[in-house]
């Protein structure tokens, strides 16, 4: 009996690609438009169940970061920052920081963690074997605090999500930085099991030895 096809759906907003963090700056949400584009030339979309994703709302973003730090990207912005100077010292964003102030910061990050949250909801429902958000994986946030480019962390909240309908969850990371943010996260719970790799030493985080392998009941994990 022939195996049947995986179902893949895919997320995409748009507008995702038309931010800026600024110049020189190597983040650049440019390369997810680029990548959307190779997507239709190549004819890939028509092998996948494409989707506009939602923007993610204050609420959604709350499952896992602080009020206070939602509403603070909310309102910052490259005209108004002066005024925000004790708030982005506690948060680590800023022209001194990696993760900086830049036109419309609060509606990219509401559209890329949208997308992940989209993609966990239909697998949570079974519509779909593989999901796929080239403009998530924002490893990195922590819950009140922007690192590394990342600002809200759409891979715990989609986690956080998989965890309303399955036991467990593998969380796989392959990027060359460790996924400090989401190990953080859940460093302490026996329901999602860290795998990244990473290059480890004199490197940006600076997390991730290899014998950090959890506490309490998530040791192991």
């Amino acid at each position: 009996m022939p195996e049947s096809k995986q179902r893949v759906s895919y997320f995409y907003q748009p507008d995702v690609g038309h931010f800026y963090y600024g110049p020189s700056h190597p983040m650049k949400p440019h390369r997810i438009k680029m990548a959307h584009h190779l997507i239709l030339s190549y004819g890939l979309y028509r092998k996948m169940e494409v989707y506009r994703s939602h923007p993610a709302s204050p609420a959604e973003m709350s499952a896992f970061h602080s009020e206070d730090y939602i509403n603070f990207l909310a309102k910052v912005t490259p005209d108004n920052l002066r005024g925000y100077s004790n708030q982005m010292q506690k948060f680590n964003v800023g022209e001194y920081t990696d993760c900086p102030v830049f036109d419309g910061l609060y509606e990219f990050t509401q559209l890329y963690t949208g997308a992940s949250l989209d993609g966990a909801v239909k697998l949570n429902r079974g519509d779909c074997d593989v999901a796929v958000n080239w403009s998530g994986g924002l490893h990195h946030a922590k819950k009140s605090e922007a690192s590394g480019f990342c600002y809200i962390n759409d891979i715990v909240l989609a986690i956080l999500e998989l965890l309303k309908v399955h036991a467990r969850v593998l969380y796989i990371d392959i990027d060359v930085h460790h996924g400090d943010g989401v190990e953080e996260a859940f460093y302490c719970t026996d329901r999602v099991m860290t795998f990244s790799l990473h290059k480890y030493g004199d490197f940006f985080p600076g997390t991730g030895h290899i014998k950090d392998t959890g506490a309490k009941e998530g040791t192991g994990y």
